[in-house]
């Protein structure tokens, strides 16, 4: 093994090493990125780049980083952002956590299910995962559990429904991963719609049977009764969200509109509605804008980080050594794409699905593009696999947002136990997906010919 190579599998080991410390995983990146240029250069490697290596590759870097923020698409990120936590502070999904009980609440598994129909809309909404879980948990757990919900069902279902908003459109992940395939994000966004509700789907389906096998841990719960007024009031309920998904996404999809103009436009709607539901004040202003500076800040302070220990990983043959080491496995190519949605899957329970976009991503994607397989389809499978760990211990931060603000009796290990079940639905949704690929791409040839 050439000396070069063995640095690369000392850089990407040392990553993962380092995470594990709590160290900000921005400088994580960009320090390695320094200390493998200047052992590359000391130790007179060559790097697999044309100019060859010396401190003027340091240049390519910072061009590199440059073109990022220069990157047009990039402003839709605080946009969207801004949207989804305005529109946390609104009051809406309150309002229809109230319409949906009312008609759903009679059914077995019915508080469970309004969970997962809110968190729907929130997802094609909001796109924060933080936001979503922390109110999902604030309005349908404690509900939920004075009902006498199974703990663990109750707490799986607000994890695994709050991370939606990670898949459905629009949201800042697929805004992220489109712009390092050098992918057009409304093809991404559309062929994500079926991905998403086909996993709203099975969450429910799974809701119902466990509402009929086990009816003392999701019983029917106490409600007003279901007439025309609580159909009227569900309607009104859902106007607004439904209101400002047609203005973002319909416009993408229409072509009235790229990507960053329509984020612009569910920033001034989620303004509109906060407006007509007199929410909107210098306080709740403060801290939206607050709260979207500082996870702006974060989500580009790894960008750049990844952007250059991606650039000095490659620039070391890392690329080519992961293309190798892929092709020389004794599978046909669907085995090698089974492998690499599985070593992601196994990332996921260490890394954050940043790392794993920005990184990992960019890896594998030439592979999986050089065998003939969609880029599309294979990047919202992708996409799922990194749904998945926001599930999955130790790194699964849906569950630590649920236990920040978990009501007593509410442990790590009942939350463990209760998402179990949704990683199983997630990984039956990937192969359902995986075995039909029109599911993903069919939307997108619909709008795009």
């Amino acid at each position: 093994m050439a000396g070069n190579e063995i640095l690369a599998i000392l850089m990407f080991v040392s990553f993962i090493g380092l995470v594990f410390t709590g160290f900000p995983v921005a400088w994580i990146l960009g320090g390695l990125s320094v200390i493998f240029t200047a052992i590359a250069i000391v130790l007179e490697v060559d790097f697999q780049v044309p100019t060859g290596m010396d401190w003027n590759y340091a240049s390519i870097t910072v061009d590199r980083i440059w073109n990022v923020m220069e990157n047009w698409v990039m402003v839709a990120l605080p946009m969207f952002i801004f949207m989804g936590l305005l529109l946390d502070r609104s009051g809406i999904a309150n309002q229809l956590m109230t319409s949906f009980a009312r008609l759903f609440g009679g059914i077995r598994g019915g508080l469970a299910i309004t969970v997962t129909l809110i968190g729907l809309l929130l997802a094609a909404t909001t796109g924060i995962i933080g936001a979503s879980v922390v109110l999902l948990a604030l309005l349908g757990l404690p509900v939920m559990l004075n009902q006498g919900y199974d703990k663990s069902l109750a707490a799986g279902t607000v994890c695994a429904v709050g991370t939606l908003g990670i898949l459905i459109p629009p949201s800042i992940m697929l805004v992220l991963m489109a712009d390092r395939m050098a992918m057009s994000v409304g093809d991404l966004f559309l062929g994500a719609v079926f991905p998403g509700l086909l996993l709203g789907v099975l969450y429910i389906v799974y809701l119902l049977g466990y509402g009929l096998l086990k009816p003392e841990g999701a019983p029917a719960a106490k409600h007003d009764p279901a007439d025309w007024a609580a159909v009227k009031a569900l309607m009104l309920a859902i106007v607004p969200p439904a209101f400002l998904i047609l203005a973002v996404l319909g416009s993408i999809f229409l072509g009235l509109a790229t990507p960053t103009e329509a984020a612009g436009v569910g920033a001034a709607g989620a303004l509109l509605l906060a407006w007509l539901k007199r929410q909107l004040n210098r306080g709740v202003m403060n801290e939206v804008l607050y709260e979207t500076t500082r996870t702006t800040a974060f989500i580009f302070a790894v960008l750049l980080g990844a952007t250059a220990f991606s650039l000095v990983l490659r620039g070391l043959g890392g690329d080519l050594l992961i293309e190798r080491s892929l092709m020389s496995l004794p599978f046909e190519p669907t085995g090698i794409l089974i492998c690499i949605l599985l070593a992601t899957f196994m990332l996921g329970f260490f890394l954050d699905w940043i790392e794993l976009t920005l990184i990992i991503l960019p890896l594998v994607s030439p592979v999986v593009t050089g065998l003939g397989f969609d880029p599309v389809w294979f990047t919202v499978l992708f996409a799922v696999c990194l749904q998945t760990s926001f599930l999955t211990p130790p790194v699964g931060f849906a569950i630590f947002y649920l236990k920040g603000v978990a009501p007593a009796g509410v442990d790590v290990i009942t939350i463990y136990r209760g998402v179990v079940p949704f990683i199983v639905l997630q990984l039956i949704g990937l192969v359902i997906l995986f075995n039909w690929q029109g599911l993903v791409t069919w939307l997108p040839a619909q709008a795009y010919g």
